[in-house]
Order: C-alpha cells, then sequence, then structure tokens
C-alpha cells in the first residue's frame, strides 16, 4: 500500500477541518434524486419565498425553537437564561427574540423539550459519516447524496466539500439549489454534482420578487450556465394557488424547459402547509396577510397543470 497522493491528503484535511451548518440530515428519502438518498440540509437562503416549507433554512447561524404545547411550566428556562428573553405575556410562556442572544442556556435545562437548538456545526467528515451509513441502500437503488436547504451555495466551500468526498466514496450526488449565488461557486460545485434539481419558482421578475425578495435574472442566469456546461437538470417548479397558478408562467415553465438542452425533466411540486408551525416555533412572521391563505393543492389540480405542460410541449413532466 503506497503513501497518500497530495490529492488524497488535503481531501483527508478538507474533511476533517472545513466545517458548515446543518438543520437536518434526513435519510432514506425518495423525492430528492433517483432512488434512496440521504438528503442534508444546509442553514441559509438568500431568497424568502412566501411559501416556503422550510423556514428553520432561512438563517445561516442556529435558532432558538419552542413549542409551547411541550412547555410544562417548570420554569427553569427563566432561571436560566442570562438575557431575560423568556417572558410571561398574558400568562403565556413567549420568547422575546430581541433579547434572545442564541446562548442556548435554557436548552441545557429544558426537561421536557419544548426548546431546542434548530441547527449544528458539522465537520465535512462527520456529515459523510452519517450519510455513508446506507451506502448498501444506494447501491442497490441508485441513490445516494443530496444537498438542500437552506440554499448549498449559501455555503459553497462545505458544500464543494462535502460534493468532493461523496463522489471520492462512489455516490450520485444531486443539489436541490434556487439557483441564486456566485458564478464562481456554481463553477467549484459543478464538477462533483450529477443532477441539479434547479427550482424555477416564477416566470414574471416582478412578481418573483415579490414572492421571494429577489430578482430571477441571476437565478436564470446561472440556470443557462449550467445548461451550457452540460450539466443534468431536472426542473423543480413549486405551484402555489393564488400566486404562480398562472397560465403566463405554465407557459413559461414550457418555454424554458424547452430551451435548455440539458433538461431531463420537469417535476411539478404542489403547496405543503408545512411552514406555519415552524414559523411559529422559530419566532418568524408569519405570511403576508396581503397574498390571501395559501393552501395545498389536490392532486387532481397538479395533474392539471402537468398535462397542460405537456400539452405546451414540455417533455417528460411529472408530479412531485
Amino acid at each position: 500500500m503506497g503513501r497518500p497522493t497530495r490529492v488524497e491528503m488535503t481531501g483527508k484535511l478538507e474533511e476533517e477541518t472545513v466545517q458548515g451548518v446543518v438543520f437536518d440530515i434526513q435519510r432514506m428519502s425518495i423525492h430528492d434524486g433517483p432512488g434512496i438518498r440521504t438528503t442534508v440540509f444546509l442553514k441559509g437562503c438568500p431568497l424568502n419565498c412566501v411559501w416556503c416549507h422550510n423556514p428553520e433554512g432561512y438563517s445561516k447561524t442556529a435558532q432558538l425553537a419552542f413549542s409551547p404545547d411541550l412547555c410544562i411550566g417548570c420554569g427553569y428556562c427563566f432561571e436560566h437564561c442570562p438575557n431575560n428573553a423568556h417572558v410571561m405575556v398574558d400568562g403565556e410562556h413567549r420568547i422575546d427574540r430581541e433579547q434572545c442572544r442564541a446562548c442556548f442556556a435554557c436548552v441545557e435545562e429544558c426537561y421536557s423539550q419544548a426548546l431546542e437548538v434548530v441547527g449544528k456545526t458539522m465537520t465535512v467528515a462527520e456529515v459523510l459519516g452519517e450519510v455513508l451509513k446506507d451506502k448498501a441502500f444506494y447501491e442497490e437503488s441508485g441513490g445516494g447524496m443530496t444537498l438542500s436547504g437552506g440554499e448549498p451555495l449559501g455555503q459553497p466551500e462545505f458544500s464543494r466539500a462535502l460534493l468532493e468526498g461523496a463522489k471520492a466514496s462512489g455516490l450520485h450526488t444531486c443539489v436541490e439549489t434556487c439557483g441564486l449565488g456566485a458564478p464562481v461557486d456554481l463553477d467549484a460545485l459543478a464538477p462533483f454534482v450529477d443532477v441539479f434539481l434547479f427550482d424555477y419558482k416564477e416566470t414574471d421578475p416582478g412578481r418573483h420578487r415579490a414572492y421571494t425578495g429577489r430578482s430571477n435574472a441571476g437565478i436564470l442566469d446561472n440556470l443557462r450556465r449550467l445548461d451550457e456546461r452540460g450539466a443534468a437538470i431536472l426542473l423543480r417548479c413549486p405551484i402555489i394557488p393564488g400566486l404562480n397558478l398562472r397560465d403566463d408562467h405554465i407557459r413559461g415553465i414550457a418555454e424554458l424547459a424547452q430551451s435548455l438542452e440539458h433538461c431531463q425533466a420537469v417535476q411539478i411540486m404542489g403547496y405543503h402547509a408545512l411552514a406555519g408551525a415552524k414559523r411559529a416555533r422559530l419566532g418568524i412572521a408569519g405570511t403576508p396577510p396581503e397574498l390571501g391563505d395559501l393552501h395545498e393543492m389536490s392532486r387532481d389540480e397538479i395533474e392539471s397543470v402537468v398535462a397542460q405542460l405537456r400539452r405546451l410541449g414540455a417533455a417528460n413532466v411529472t408530479p412531485d
């Protein structure tokens, strides 16, 4: 057995030293790429989508989550918080988010687990250690590791090192991305990604900014950048009644898919009303009232959008 090469030594060093912030590692996932997968959710996203079902991915740092229904009223968190962030308002236990400094001293004293830290700093080696536990399932099913979030481009060095380590271990890799990030970071990731799960949220630039907080210009530039380099792309399109469930947007999806040389498929994703409780636990404001009540699509409504896209000439369109 020979001495390790410089490349191998550099890769090993990165796995042990490069760190990132992760808010979940979901094993046995079947919706984030082919086969059975482990999806690694990274914190931090440049968008602020009003329909986001992973609001714990907005912030880049660890956050305090509070579940009032689990609170037993022992008062230990009040005693141990150095910043007086735990307060009583009209007889209810609440978190003063302006006072909270995310020291998480209260979490250590919460026996009922009503308080939780969302987000953990991990090394590349620690994450890959979890991912590789299911390697036998990946080999049997054609699965692998998927990076999601949040936004993987928001932690570019960590994401690239994770992907490079996964490929060195023989894993299939996917990256779920909103597409907003520095082109140089996208270029650094691309050689280690088998399929990009690219979210396409809204065709109209003004509406895109209203619904996500950012323009879609840079996103489209990065999408075409990936296509030009021959990257495999799965276009994932969340459809939300009352917002982007419109004929002009559906037509825009079809035209975009047909303009890409390496778009393997279009996946229609119905809105899931999962975020409300998560937002409340994290102290994040709810959906702006002017957008109305967001509601989940029925299976028939999703299939109707799929059929419309097929009539417009889009190939390989499937429901989520």
